[in-house]
């Protein structure tokens, strides 16, 4: 069944009003360049490679929506998708609200996809929106965590911690972006849930609240986040890598 006689629309919000600290002073991560161009531009075209995304919104720092407006104007994107620049909030929970809100009629799926996942493969877009067109309200890609996690009693920086038990890492999965809604789902979470202190990161564990279920699609490791130093590293490898294979 193609696309177009299917009753759903996608749209992916990506919140990128953030300042990145944690990768140092400087320009907000989103704006990163990672192999020359912006993170944020790379992830715009991670959301617009699968042919099921009809439109982008960009949550934008909110005295900065005019600079995304230029920046997207200025590299090559699908034609067939439309994109969109918002002005965020002080919050992640803030903007992806005012990306809903910008929201037209007529889309019934919403991606929310972190700008520092700049090289999540189509494929894992792809299986997302699959997830919850087949029913899912929220569905998530995810991996199993590598390494074995303990859970501890937090103490001071740099101190040692007791532990408080080991937990089952059968269990376990590290979570990534894209996430994906059934619109009226995520818009009655975010009515929901409060904004309190930084807010809600993760938009899968506001609709858990509302008791809707959610489900877990594997995950891909190049959707890995950049928010370190030795992430931009990793992040120009894979980068590399891709160019070298596809011969651009």
């Amino acid at each position: 069944m193609s696309d177009q006689s299917r009753p759903y629309r996608t749209a992916a919000v990506i919140p990128a009003a953030g300042r990145g600290v944690r990768l140092g002073p400087g320009a907000p991560k989103a704006l990163r360049a990672l192999g020359g161009t912006p993170m944020l531009i790379h992830a715009v075209r991670a959301m617009a490679a699968s042919r099921s995304v009809s439109l982008v919104v960009v949550v934008a720092p909110p005295d900065g929506a005019h600079e995304v407006k230029n920046l997207l104007d200025e590299h090559a994107l699908p034609e067939r998708t439309d994109y969109l620049v918002v002005p965020g909030g002080e919050t992640r929970q803030e903007s992806v609200r005012l990306g809903l809100d910008a929201l037209p009629e007529g889309i019934s799926v919403v991606l929310v996809h972190d700008a520092a996942r700049p090289l999540v493969p189509v494929d894992t877009v792809d299986a997302v929106i699959e997830a919850v067109r087949d029913g899912a309200p929220a569905v998530v890609p995810a991996l199993p965590p590598a390494d074995t996690v303990k859970e501890v009693e937090p103490g001071a920086p740099g101190e040692p911690e007791p532990v408080l038990g080991t937990l089952v890492r059968a269990r376990l999965r590290a979570v990534q972006t894209p996430q994906g809604f059934d619109r009226d789902t995520l818009v009655r979470a975010h009515a929901a849930v409060a904004v309190s202190g930084e807010g809600a990161t993760d938009d899968a564990g506001m609709v858990e609240q509302l008791g809707a279920p959610v489900v877990v699609v594997p995950g891909h490791e190049e959707a890995f986040k950049v928010t370190r130093p030795l992430d931009l590293v990793l992040a120009e490898a894979v980068l590399a890598r891709r160019r070298a294979n596809d011969g651009f």
